[in-house]
């Protein structure tokens, strides 16, 4: 017993530490950005890789915010975010809910149909012949009606409902409530779990927004954070900040301007998290359950 004992604290003892170190690695890259963003530009070229910066400077940042461009992106994010999440909730729990229940007619043929499209999509180019033709090209419906609804997070939810009693729709209807009642009163109180972990899968996605917004959106002015990102990263667009207001002979920081983008562009979906975190493992794991 006692060798047992010990060997499964060596177990314990070595699991921890491997994956503490791989807990490392995945962090190291962010530490560097953060640190990368908060050094002198002069002193980061010549050292190439800093992981704790021996200067501090908000060079950077009060470079990139010296104009309105990277503040509009971050509030069109935000909206698109808010907006687009709400409208993906709201749409996946009214369509999940009639198909948890059984007694729904063309309730398979219209299951069939949903999985079908995870198997299969139009494409590119017949996705955005269906925005123009129906005028959202160049707006944020572009980015918030196309994917409304996800076809396996319907069926993730539509698996939770199914777990809830049934006992609670009958006594709910005897009590006088509608379909619609029961789902905004009974069914969605009951699933905050399931609603918190595919409200941050939704938010996440709308964050990352991308392709979609290059396809659409051809005016700069309504260009999302990670749109704008691209143009700094990728493209070296410097037109961020305003040079000349920070003075005649002023050079702008190119490689932390670039880190401090990333900086703005992340950490404030990473705020997200903590508070759904609790509700996060339980709500995947309970619609995972049942067929």
């Amino acid at each position: 017993m006692h060798v047992h004992s010990w060997s499964s604290r060596l177990f314990d003892i070595i699991l921890i530490v491997v994956l503490s170190l791989f807990a490392l690695l995945t962090l190291l890259p962010f530490i560097y950005v953060v640190s990368a963003s908060f050094t002198p530009s002069e002193v980061l070229l010549q050292k190439g890789f800093v992981l704790f910066p021996t200067q501090f400077s908000l060079e950077a940042y009060t470079y990139i915010f010296s104009t309105q461009v990277l503040t509009r992106s971050l509030l069109i994010t935000i909206f698109i975010t808010v907006a687009g999440t709400f409208i993906n909730l709201v749409f996946t729990a009214l369509m999940a809910y009639p198909l948890a229940r059984t007694g729904l007619m063309w309730r398979k043929p219209i299951m069939m149909m949903i999985v079908f499209t995870m198997l299969f999509s139009g494409g590119m180019i017949p996705s955005f012949l269906v925005v123009k033709s129906l005028g959202m090209l160049g707006t944020y419906w572009s980015l918030l009606i196309p994917g409304a609804i996800s076809a396996f997070n319907l069926i993730i939810l539509k698996n939770f409902f199914q777990q809830l009693p049934d006992g609670l729709e009958e006594s709910a209807k005897i009590d006088g409530c509608n379909d619609l009642m029961i789902l905004l009163r009974i069914v969605l109180p009951l699933s905050l779990p399931a609603i918190a972990t595919f409200a941050l899968f939704y938010a996440v996605g709308h964050w990352n927004t991308f392709f979609q917004a290059i396809l659409y959106i051809n005016d700069s002015d309504k260009w999302p954070i990670q749109v704008l990102l691209r143009q700094i990263v990728i493209l070296s667009m410097g037109s961020v900040g305003d040079a000349s207001s920070m003075g005649e002979s002023y050079v702008p920081p190119g490689e932390t301007t670039k880190m401090a983008t990333i900086v703005v562009a992340t950490v404030p979906i990473l705020l997200v998290y903590p508070f759904l975190q609790k509700h996060f493992a339980k709500g995947v794991l309970l619609g995972s359950v049942k067929g």
